[in-house]
């Protein structure tokens, strides 16, 4: 039978009317409830099973059950990696039921930090137990410093809070706070001027990371995500932190019968303890601080507000006076002595605002909507000029002089002067919801976004080296004489020649549209368990008027049987629209209708748990490989990104990624890394040149994170983390890409921090006095045991000596930025 569409709203009605007269005769019981972890956090994807009925919780924990009234029913609560539970009830008809049901990890020992939950077996994405914060060691101790530990993810800079996923560069990282993207300053280009990341480690309830494969809810960037809920206090508490790199202050209060929570932190760091350490001798001023809020208010049980609001104001300051760098080798040491005039005035502050709805209509749908806006203004202001000298060093271990300056091998001067102001607006609002069926989960999303930034790039630098101002441009005229001779004449510049000078002004305003749909399920089949998720987004961007599609999903098979294994396939589009950062070229114009990056994701991989002295490891396995198309090229120096601001190259990646993580000490978690990589492109304007390695190519990294306790007295603990990526590739500055490219030393690091546990959480303390906390810890952090000098980058000098130019060769040579040396952080915990 043909419904007209006149009658199709009429059959709908008679439809929907007689399901809520066939539910109202069934004599049915409904069961509701929440789950959550013993540390109060909610738990998605709980299976909840009762005489063949059965569903799933919701990303709040959250879960709706109708089945037959029978009395003597056994209700079940299953998830990997927790204790299995379930409650006896005799069920009546037309009656509702609500429980809150607690799972407890499958092994709960003193101290215990589980790195990974066994929940990321199911879902796409790794989740890391906040726990594991607290005895992180290192200069970086946020979700960064865990995250950059992780296989496929690097960083070659301590004083940074950015990382590298598996070839790409940080822009390349989607980053959510509570389901809202947040994004970072534009101008940074050394990790000391960073500042504070937006992501409070005093604030987080969860983190979850993806390196790769991610769901189609999840935005358009060609890397990773990483995605941050903040928690929601339960009851009055104070968490104060301090140590010499600066401190935080963080208060849990709630209210209004428990309908409101308040959660409230400031922080303050400077980085003078790690400056302290370069070559550079300086009056640094480095001051970043940073205050959010987060706000929740039920206004009834299904329906909730919430607001997170962020000030941050990073500024650095630096007035420096002398460098002294020696490098080289044992047969030729060299030593660069700058001494400096000027200052350099860093200021960047941002805004951040967002108000949430959360809805739950019903038992199996949730709605959200979320508004939210972004502001920064950054300046750069420095003027610097500088004298150098280079030297080279008595390296006759016999000699009465070994390692004072034999002679001088060049001198020269430089300028660099920058007045760069940038002030950036985003501005969006968007929907999500999911809808859970006894089959599967539903979920959708739209989203609107404007974008308005105003740009001023000027900026110059000026080379002189013995007189001879650099790049020195010569003339050469041809004449022939009446004869037909050929004669070269050769004339010298005359004038200032700058070896870079941008000046521009850029103004761009945009919109964005984007939506995405995806389901979700579990099947059994071939005698085990198939996890399914598929799904598809849209985005459209006014200014270039590109419409994208992007397919993505993922399978995960858990067959039955003794051997607790998972097998992973994921594919999928994964393409980046541009932000201001990709249009803008390296002289400061915009190129306006640039295309999105695409890449194509292939992931295959083996999660494994296995036995190994009586305890559990899990052990993960993948492999990946990434087409690359579109791609737009760019220069990278410390962590300044500078692009060309055009499609002008195809490329891939692939590699292969390790982990293994369990109790390597009984009782605390610890995890160790590896990873082969490599990212290649081809340059389209020069493809005879093959395919050559991209800037983030690090062809093997390996991190380590390790905790350990005194048998005797398990209060004394102590954190380690290492670090090793063999160099990546890099070129003289204005030299052509070849494939002669040179590769910066190995990057290799140890951090290692010592605690005494004053109280510990849950447990009653050695001093009475000191019950009245909920926890408490000091201890001692050594920054780079090893002292070992990593370098970042490189100076470019050239030897030219017009007094001695029998002993100047022309050659330039780089002058390695070393990174920080070894150093001692005191820092001291309290929570009440």
């Amino acid at each position: 039978m043909i419904v007209s569409d006149k009658r199709r709203p009429l059959v709908i009605l008679v439809v929907v009317a007689f399901c809520i007269v066939q539910t109202s005769f069934a004599q049915n019981s409904v069961i509701t409830g929440k789950v959550v972890s013993s540390d109060g956090l909610p738990l998605h994807m709980v299976e909840i099973y009762c005489r063949g009925y059965q569903t799933y919780t919701d990303e709040k924990g959250k879960y709706t059950l109708e089945l037959p009234a029978v009395k003597n029913s056994w209700v079940y609560f299953y998830l990997l990696g927790y204790r299995k539970d379930s409650l006896r009830v005799d069920l009546q008809s037309n009656k509702a039921y609500n429980f809150r049901t607690v799972l407890r990890p499958l092994s709960e020992e003193l101290g215990e930090v589980e790195i990974v939950e066994e929940k990321s077996r199911i879902t796409n994405t790794t989740v890391i137990e906040v726990k594991a914060l607290d005895m992180l060691a290192g200069p970086v101790t946020g979700v960064e410093g865990l995250i950059r530990l992780l296989p496929g993810v690097t960083s070659r800079n301590e004083m940074s809070s950015q990382y590298n996923v598996r070839g790409g560069n940080f822009d390349e990282n989607l980053v959510y706070v509570n389901g809202i993207e947040v994004y970072r300053p534009f101008l940074v280009r050394n990790g000391q001027q960073e500042g504070l990341s937006f992501i409070n480690p005093d604030m987080v309830g969860n983190i979850e990371f993806s390196a790769g494969g991610f769901d189609a809810r999840y935005g358009d960037r060609m890397s990773s995500v990483l995605d941050i809920t903040y928690r929601k206090p339960e009851k009055f508490g104070l968490r104060s932190e301090a140590s010499f790199m600066g401190g935080s202050l963080t208060i849990d209060a709630i209210g209004l019968k428990n309908r409101f929570t308040a959660l409230s932190s400031i922080r303050y760091r400077t980085n003078e303890l790690l400056l302290g350490s370069l070559d550079t001798d300086a009056d640094f001023r480095p001051r970043f601080t940073d205050a959010q809020v987060y706000l929740t208010y039920s206004l009834t049980d299904k329906l909730e507000i919430s607001y997170l609001g962020n000030y941050s104001r990073n500024i650095y300051k630096v007035i420096p006076s002398v460098r002294t760098t020696n490098f080289g080798t044992i047969q030729q040491s060299l030593r660069l002595t700058v001494f400096f005039d000027g200052m350099e005035n860093y200021d960047f502050t941002t805004r951040f605002s967002a108000l949430a709805a959360d809805l739950r209509p019903s038992k199996k749908t949730t709605l959200r909507w979320a508004v939210s806006a972004f502001q920064t203004t950054e300046q750069e202001y420095f003027d610097i000029a500088g004298a150098y000298r280079l030297a080279e060093l008595d390296n006759n271990l016999g000699s009465d002089q070994f390692g004072d300056i034999r002679f001088i091998r060049g001198v020269g001067g430089f300028q660099n002067y920058a007045r760069n102001l940038l002030d950036a607006i985003v501005i969006n609002a968007q929907h999500t919801g999911t809808f859970v069926t006894s089959r599967g989960t539903w979920g959708w999303g739209l989203r609107w976004q404007t974008e308005d930034i105003i740009d001023r790039y000027k900026e110059w630098e000026t080379i002189d080296s013995a007189g001879y101002n650099l790049p020195h441009f010569r003339r050469h005229i041809f004449r022939t004489d009446t004869l037909g001779n050929v004669f070269v004449d050769t004339v010298e510049p005359t004038g200032l020649f700058l070896f870079e000078s941008f000046d521009s002004r850029a103004s761009v305003v945009s919109q964005r549209w984007m939506g995405y749909g995806e389901y979700s399920a579990r099947h059994k089949i071939w005698g085990g368990d198939l996890y399914f998720t598929a799904g598809l987004r849209l985005h459209y961007w006014t200014l270039n008027q590109q419409m994208l599609f992007i397919p993505r999903t993922t399978l995960k098979f858990k067959p039955t049987g003794p051997k607790n294994i998972i097998y992973r396939l994921s594919l999928g589009a994964y393409h980046q629209p541009a932000f201001y950062r990709e249009m803008r070229d390296l002289r400061g114009n915009v190129n306006t209708s640039l295309r999105a990056q695409e890449s194509y994701h292939l992931v295959t991989g083996i999660d494994q748990v296995v036995t190994i002295w009586d305890r559990p490891f899990r052990i993960i396995t993948e492999y990946y490989f990434k087409y690359l198309r579109n791609l737009v090229t760019y220069e990278l120096e410390n962590v300044r990104l500078r692009y060309s601001a055009l499609n002008d190259a195809d490329g891939f990646a692939t590699g292969l990624d390790f982990r293994i993580n369990g109790q390597f000490v009984k009782g605390i978690e610890s995890w160790f890394s590896a990873s082969l990589m490599t990212v290649r492109e081809r340059l389209r304007d020069q493809p005879e040149l093959g395919y050559l390695p991209r800037p983030t190519d690090q062809l093997f990294n390996t991190s380590i994170y390790f905790q350990d306790y005194l048998p005797k007295d398990p209060s004394w603990r102590v954190g380690l983390t290492l670090s090793f990526g063999t160099g990546i590739p890099f070129n003289p500055p204005q030299f052509p890409r070849t494939t002669q490219t040179f590769r910066i030393p190995p990057y290799r690091r140890i951090d290692v921090a010592f605690y005494k546990v004053l109280k510990e959480e849950g447990k009653p303390a050695r001093y009475k006095a000191l019950n009245t906390l909920k926890a408490a810890w000091i201890g001692a952090e050594v920054f780079n045991l090893l002292a070992i000098r990593n370098t970042i980058s490189y100076l470019w000098i050239k030897d030219i000596n017009a007094a001695n130019p029998d002993i100047s060769t022309g050659r330039q040579f780089g002058v390695p930025n070393y990174l920080t040396n070894r150093l001692i952080n005191l820092k001291a915990v309290v929570r009440i």
